[in-house]
């Protein structure tokens, strides 16, 4: 993460992407034995025998023919998953995907340049966003270091996603639209969106072929809010982009034909067929209401990124990033454009916060980005030390969009909407500041596998019994490579589990099984990160058979398959979201389920967990808590060993 740009010239940032290894297909066998090895924690003797043998009956059937047609689908891809990873995993849903899919994390820079101060946001936030537009120019150029695993390069293509991409909903699926370019490609959109108060702004962030300076942001940034302030909110227009897809995209408003400069990442190819006929009626109506709809919708689409003047004013220490964390994700619906891959929000007292669609990109891209501005917003003491001379540059432009009673309506349902499922959320974000990775090397312990163990422990202690659990692994050796599931509730984790809560087990046998769990874990993790996890490879069998018109096969309903997780049924979804100080986090993916979201510092580990308070069962402060203690608890197990 240190070297984020180039020394020398001699390697572009997309050089490297014509010769990315091809995603591989695992072995069938394989998959099927780490699949069966993955259900045991969750089944009695009798249901796991029952799970073998429909297992082996699809290795040896329906499963060898799917296998066969993957391989073949591979043969044609140089990703065979891309397209329908973006669909299955995103673009189909039809929930509230700014509510349940949408990431975000708070920026750490109360820590040191910035301590939350009223009366900051606009200086805090003009020296941010400068840094960023760097950023943007740096990928434009091809400046930014190719990034590294080892010695093995990976893939860089989710960088371009970070600015000038926007999702556009479907009536049955999304789409997305990247109009990101480096200079050795063409032109590319340089103009800012800036939310405020209900309204809509644009501005250019290059005047006469000079990109604009903290003072002239801080000059536009002032004239927005100075209206905003002086004057009536405006509607709201963005609180739609919250709603459920189909509904948004029924409010006719963005159904729009792409136009032909944007490049269609993916979507639905018969979109006008799937369009019914009272949602064409109803985009009809709004274009009728006045064609320049659709002109302001695309320059937002097309904006570098969306700056949210919010105003409220989170609470916020190094050890409690709590309130930054609830605002950032769920925070005023009018002022977040839900659909675009990242918008900076910027609180009344100088906090800010990522907000990105996940569609485009996983979390690695903002946070190499964010390394970046972080670093040199320290390195310039959190000011500008260049001119302070302002040009003439032409004012923000206000994007004032033709609305009727119906629309004005639908932003007040989907306001109201909004907050009821927002109001469910409960969550936490707090620093454990006891120890954190320095100490866990020192003891040659994996420090993710550490987590990931911690929480196994912290859930059954909590639950009384395993939790499936969903981490990311990162693909990005691959091309367009993206992520794996590693299962994090193995049953090595499971036995461990059991021994910490026995108070007959002596400290040795203790030891023996965490160490079993951690070599267990690590092999895991590896396997995934060479392409040869299990879980994206059924799901290819799944959809080659839905593909072909086929029943789905019996191991896809049996019980195994959902109590393990299978079909986004992940008790707890987990990430680690790097050794930097950048957090963030996603909501939970079923109602009794947890999100738990971690970053791992030298001298400290910082969660973000997050459950529904509708489910009686679930608590994230509870669950926070007790993995706190369980940190404890391992470290106290090792030191204990050694005595």
């Amino acid at each position: 993460m240190e070297k984020q740009v180039l020394e020398s010239s001699e390697e572009r940032t997309f050089q490297y992407q014509d010769s990315l290894p091809s995603l591989p297909v695992p072995p069938l066998d394989e998959s099927l034995s780490k699949y069966l090895d993955s259900v045991k924690p969750f089944l009695n003797q009798e249901e796991y025998q029952r799970t073998e043998d429909i297992v082996k009956k699809f290795e040896n059937g329906i499963g060898k023919e799917l296998h066969q047609k993957l391989l073949e689908r591979a043969k044609t891809r140089r990703n065979w998953l891309e397209d329908w990873w973006l669909n299955v995993a995103y673009l189909d849903l039809r929930i509230s995907t700014q509510i349940h899919c949408n990431m975000g994390g708070p920026g750490p820079f109360i820590e040191h340049c910035w301590p939350p101060k009223e009366g900051t946001q606009i200086e805090r936030a003009c020296v941010n966003i400068w840094h960023t537009l760097k950023y943007w120019d740096l990928l434009r150029t091809e400046k930014v270091a190719v990034q590294r695993s080892g010695t093995a390069v990976l893939d860089m293509n989710q960088l371009r996603m970070l600015f000038c991409t926007c999702k556009i909903p479907g009536v049955t699926r999304d789409s997305i639209v990247s109009y990101f370019k480096t200079e050795a490609e063409g032109e590319c959109p340089s103009h800012l969106i800036v939310l405020c108060r209900g309204r809509i702004f644009a501005f250019d962030a290059i005047h006469e072929g000079n990109m604009v300076t903290p003072p002239e942001i801080f000059r536009q940034l002032t004239y927005i809010q100075k209206r905003c302030h002086s004057e009536p909110d405006g509607p709201g227009l963005a609180a739609l982009t919250s709603n459920e897809r189909t509904k948004w995209a029924e409010v006719g408003i963005l159904q729009q034909v792409i136009p032909e400069k944007s490049v269609v990442i993916t979507g639905n190819r018969s979109f006008h067929l799937a369009l019914s006929f009272y949602a064409f009626q109803l985009r009809e109506y709004l274009i009728n209401l006045d064609p320049k709809n659709l002109t302001l919708l695309e320059k937002i689409q097309r904006s570098l990124f969306v700056v949210c003047l919010d105003d409220a004013s989170p609470h916020a220490t190094p050890e409690d990033y709590t309130e930054i964390a609830r605002l950032g994700l769920t925070g005023d619906p009018t002022v977040r454009w839900g659909d675009k891959s990242y918008s900076n929000i910027f609180f009344s007292n100088g906090t800010c916060s990522a907000f990105c669609d996940h569609s485009p990109f996983d979390a690695i891209a903002l946070i190499t980005m964010s390394v970046y501005v972080e670093k040199n917003i320290i390195e310039n003491e959190g000011k500008w030390k260049g001119s302070d001379k302002v040009r003439d540059i032409p004012w923000p432009e206000e994007l004032v969009f033709t609305v009727d009673q119906k629309i004005i309506d639908e932003i007040g349902c989907t306001k109201e909407f909004y907050y009821k499922k927002v109001s469910d959320l409960q969550i936490v974000n707090y620093a454990f500041t006891p120890f954190g990775k320095a100490l866990m090397r020192q003891k040659k312990l994996h420090p993710d596998t550490f987590v990931q163990l911690a929480l196994q422990l912290a859930y059954y202690k909590c639950h009384g019994c395993p939790g499936c659990c969903y981490e990311t692994a990162t693909t990005r050796r691959f091309y367009h490579g993206r992520t794996e599931t590693v299962r994090s509730c193995t049953l090595e984790a499971v036995e461990w589990c059991k021994s910490m809560l026995d108070p007959s087990e002596s400290t040795y046998q203790r030891l023996q099984l965490m160490h079993k769990a951690f070599a267990k874990h690590n092999k895991m993790r590896k396997e995934c990160e060479n392409g040869r996890g299990f879980d994206r490879h059924l799901l290819g069998l799944l959809l080659i058979a839905q593909e072909q018109g086929l029943p789905v096969p019996e191991l896809y309903v049996d019980k195994a398959f959902t109590a393990s997780g299978g079909g986004g049924n992940f008790v707890l979804s987990t990430s680690l979201t790097g050794y930097t100080r950048f957090g963030g986090s996603v909501l939970p993916m079923v109602p009794h389920g947890y999100g738990f979201f971690y970053s791992i510092r030298d001298d400290r580990i910082v969660i973000t967990c997050s459950s529904w308070i509708s489910c009686p069962e679930t608590d994230a402060e509870v669950l926070c808590r007790t993995a706190f203690q369980c940190f404890q608890d391992m470290l106290q197990l090792t030191v204990a060993a050694q005595l």
